[in-house]
C-alpha cells in the first residue's frame, strides 16, 4: 500500500511541476508573440502616421523601439503602463515626455520578461529610442537606484532637457510578484551630455 502512495504522490507532484513551468514557459511565449504582432502595428505607425494597433481588441498601440545591441535589446514600447500593456512589452507611462521629446521619458516593463536585461547593464551604456515619426536619440546611462515604491522622486528629475528613466519591479529573482522595490536606471540624452 505504501508503494502504491509513493508512486500516486510521484505522479502528483510530476503533473504539478509541468503545470507550473508550462504557465512560466507561457508568459515568455506570449511575450515574445506579442513583439511580432507588434513588429507588425509598428511598420504601420510608422510608414502612414497612425496608431496602429497590434491585434483589433488591442488597447494600445507602438509609440516607440527601444534599442541596446550590446544586449541583444530591440524592443517595441506600447502606449500605456497598465497591466494589460505591460503583459506585452515595455509600457510608455502617459504623464511623462514623450518618446525622444524634450522632458523625463519613463518607460516600465516586467523585471522577468522584456526589462529582465536591466539587472546587467552598467553606467555609459548607450540606449536608442526611436518614435513613431521617425526621431531617433541617444541616451547614456548615468545611474541605476533601488527605491521604495512610494518614493517617486525619480518621476519629476529634469535636471537634463531630455532623460529617459526605465523602472522595473525589485529585486530581478523575485519569486513574488511585485514587491516593495524598484528599480530605476536614468539616462540622460548624449547631446545634454556634451552641451
Amino acid at each position: 500500500m505504501k508503494r502504491g502512495s509513493a508512486h500516486y504522490l510521484s505522479i502528483v507532484l510530476f503533473s504539478i511541476s509541468i503545470v507550473l513551468f508550462s504557465s512560466g514557459g507561457y508568459i515568455h511565449a506570449k511575450a515574445q508573440l506579442a513583439q511580432w504582432l507588434i513588429a507588425s502595428a509598428w511598420s504601420q505607425s510608422t510608414a502612414e502616421n497612425v496608431q496602429a494597433k497590434p491585434w483589433p481588441w488591442a488597447d494600445t498601440w507602438p509609440v516607440a523601439r527601444l534599442e541596446m545591441p550590446e544586449y541583444n535589446v530591440d524592443q517595441y514600447v506600447l502606449a500605456g503602463s497598465t497591466g494589460e500593456s505591460l503583459a506585452f512589452g515595455p509600457g510608455y507611462v502617459f504623464a511623462s515626455a514623450a518618446p525622444t521629446e524634450q522632458g523625463n521619458t519613463i518607460i516600465a516593463a516586467h523585471r522577468d520578461t522584456h526589462f529582465e536585461f536591466l539587472q546587467d547593464v552598467q553606467k555609459g551604456d548607450v540606449i536608442t529610442i526611436h518614435n513613431t515619426m521617425g526621431r531617433q536619440r541617444d541616451y547614456i546611462v548615468q545611474d541605476m537606484t533601488i527605491v521604495d515604491k512610494e518614493d517617486v522622486a525619480w518621476l519629476d528629475n529634469n535636471a537634463y532637457s531630455h532623460q529617459l528613466t526605465l523602472v522595473t519591479c525589485y529585486p530581478f529573482n523575485a519569486i513574488q510578484v511585485g514587491g516593495r522595490l524598484r528599480y530605476v536606471v536614468r539616462a540622460v540624452s548624449r547631446e545634454d551630455i556634451s552641451a
